[in-house]
Formats: C-alpha cells, sequence, structure tokens
C-alpha cells in the first residue's frame, strides 16, 4: 500500500481538472450527483471526499485501495464492514485507525500490537474484555490508561505497580476500597492523595502522617477518631482546623483542645 505523502503536500496531479479522469463523468456527475467543488471522491480534500461517500455510501469499498491515503482512510468509514479487515495492514496509520474504530471488538485484536500508538489506543478502547488483559503491557502509558480504565476490578491489581503515575492515578480511582492498602505507599503524591479520599479507616489512619499535607487533609475525613486528635498539633493550619471539626462533629461531649 502506499504510503502518506507529506502532511501538506499535493497529491499526484492536484492540479489537473478531477473531472477529466473521473469515473462518474458521465453518471454521477452529469446528473448532478457529485460536484468537483464540494462533492468529489478525485478532490484531494477529505471535506469533498467525505461528502462524496457519504451520499455514495455504495461507491466507497472500490476506494479501499487507493494509492492516496486520505481516500482510502475516508473510504474505510463508509465501505461495508466486512470489506474493511484487508486494512488492519494499510501502510497509513490514518486508515488503520479508522478501521480499529470500526471494526468488531473479536476482530480488532488483529490491531492489538500496532506500531501506532492511536490504534492500539482506539483498539484498548474497543477490545473485548476478556482480551484486554493482553494490552496491560502495552510500552505507551495511554494505551495502558485506558486498559486500567476498563479493567475489571479483579485483574486491576495487575496495574497497581504500573511505573507510570498516570496509569496508577487511574487504578486508585477505580480499586475497591479494601484493596487500596497496596497504594498507601505509592512514591507519587497525587497518587496517594486519591487513596486518602477513598481508603478505609485503617489505611486513612496511615496516611495522617504523610509529608504532603493535602493527603493528611483527606485521610483526616477518613481516620478513625481516636487517630486524628494526633493531627490537632499538625504543622498546617487547614488539617489541624479539619481535625478539630470532624471530632467535634464525632463527638459533641468531648473537650477539643484550641
Amino acid at each position: 500500500m502506499a504510503t502518506r505523502q507529506p502532511r501538506g503536500a499535493s497529491a499526484p496531479d492536484a492540479q489537473a481538472p478531477p473531472c477529466a479522469r473521473c469515473a462518474y463523468a458521465a453518471t454521477l456527475l452529469a446528473g448532478g450527483a457529485c460536484d468537483p467543488h464540494d462533492v468529489c471522491v478525485e478532490a484531494h480534500s477529505g471535506r469533498r471526499i467525505d461528502r462524496f461517500f457519504k451520499q455514495h455510501p455504495d461507491q466507497a469499498e472500490r476506494y479501499l485501495r487507493d494509492s492516496f491515503w486520505e481516500r482510502r482512510a475516508i473510504a474505510a468509514r463508509y465501505a461495508p464492514l466486512a470489506a474493511i479487515g484487508m486494512l488492519v495492514k494499510d501502510g497509513d496509520e490514518a486508515v488503520r485507525r479508522v478501521v480499529a474504530s470500526r471494526l468488531a471488538p473479536d476482530a480488532v485484536a488483529a490491531l492489538m500490537h500496532d506500531a501506532d500508538r492511536e490504534v492500539r489506543i482506539t483498539v484498548a478502547h474497543r477490545l473485548d474484555a476478556e482480551q484486554l488483559l493482553k494490552m496491560a503491557g502495552d510500552p505507551d502509558y495511554m494505551v495502558r490508561v485506558v486498559v486500567a480504565r476498563r479493567l475489571s476490578h479483579g485483574k486491576l491489581p495487575r496495574l497497581a505497580d504500573d511505573p507510570e503515575r498516570e496509569v496508577r492515578k487511574t487504578v486508585a480511582r477505580r480499586l475497591p476500597a479494601f484493596a487500596l492498602t497496596r497504594l498507601v505507599d505509592d512514591p507519587e503524591v497525587e497518587v496517594r492523595r486519591i487513596v486518602a479520599e477513598r481508603s478505609l479507616a485503617p489505611d486513612a489512619a496511615r496516611l495522617l502522617a504523610d509529608a504532603d499535607w493535602l493527603v493528611r487533609l483527606a485521610a483526616v475525613q477518613r481516620a478513625p477518631l481516636e487517630a486524628i486528635r494526633a493531627c490537632l498539633d499538625d504543622a498546617e493550619a487547614e488539617v489541624r482546623h479539619a481535625a478539630r471539626e470532624r471530632l467535634q462533629r464525632g463527638d459533641g461531649t468531648t473537650e477539643i483542645p484550641q
């Protein structure tokens, strides 16, 4: 398959009148069903090509092997699903992205190891849940973030030790509260803040001594009352205030040091 020309470059014969070589000159053009300035499959304009296939989707399949990458990519949006499977190995990533967005979830697995990250991200959004774990080791962290968003809770701990912070943040947002223990000591403060906001009381108590005051502030709202008394002497005023308010709400008869 021909590969993409540089962005902004004209395709071959871009300046030639498209109607002179068009297969539809005597049919669609003659009948007013296309227009070289607005609805034209021979134009080197994505918008005009898209308008053509939108009005004549039955013609899309014949352009799946076209030499112009954009024409193939747009044709792939409108061609019958059964016809676009051959494009999983197309030389242009834009074409393969369209294919990844359309193939059935079981068929899209053929693009699981595609060289283009956007193709793999699309695959991760659409892959069958049973096969999703196969992409948990993808080299691109954004692919793994999508995997973390979709994995079942039972398989999610597989990504709790991911080297990328954004992946672990996604895991921290989705894991059941009882499973957050393994992220309490995460090296990234943004992960620990999420854990502090969602954790069960014992884990929240551990986070009351965190180096980050926002982590401690969130932990105050979930830790056991007896544990947060130590926060009345916290170095951060907002943490001390939150601890005092929580203790007052928790036991109205308890004298809280001022």
